[in-house]
């Protein structure tokens, strides 16, 4: 079983910045992929960042510029750096872990994180 513990959300003006952290039971080497999503009140959750095993990484086009997904292999620990925060960032956010075992894939999620931008 996998399991991912986030951290790091909470009440931050518009313009700061928040460090998420997520913390997986196993090697990150060992998923194809782990990203961060975000769900705001009454929204789909969508994609925000993500990054391969082999490193590539991917980001919305409403974030680009403003935040950095990294990893700590040693740490077993995928992060979000988030700077120049925005009201329209408010949301929960959410760690994601892709395995690939016998050409299935499988999502794993973490419990979630509010992230509260205040203009």
């Amino acid at each position: 079983q996998v399991q991912l513990v986030e951290s790091g959300g909470g009440l931050v003006q518009a313009g700061g910045s928040l460090r998420l952290s997520c913390a997986a039971s196993r090697s990150i080497f060992s998923f194809v992929a782990m990203g961060w999503y975000r769900q705001a009140p009454g929204k789909q959750r969508e994609l925000v960042a993500s990054i391969t095993s082999g490193g590539s990484t991917d980001y919305a086009d409403s974030v680009k510029g403003r935040f950095t997904i990294s990893r700590d292999s040693p740490k077993n620990t995928v992060y979000l750096q988030m700077s120049s925060l925005k009201p329209e960032d408010t949301a929960v956010y959410y760690c994601n872990a892709r395995l690939l075992l016998k050409a299935l894939t499988y999502d794993y999620w973490g419990q979630g994180t509010q992230v509260t931008v205040s203009s």
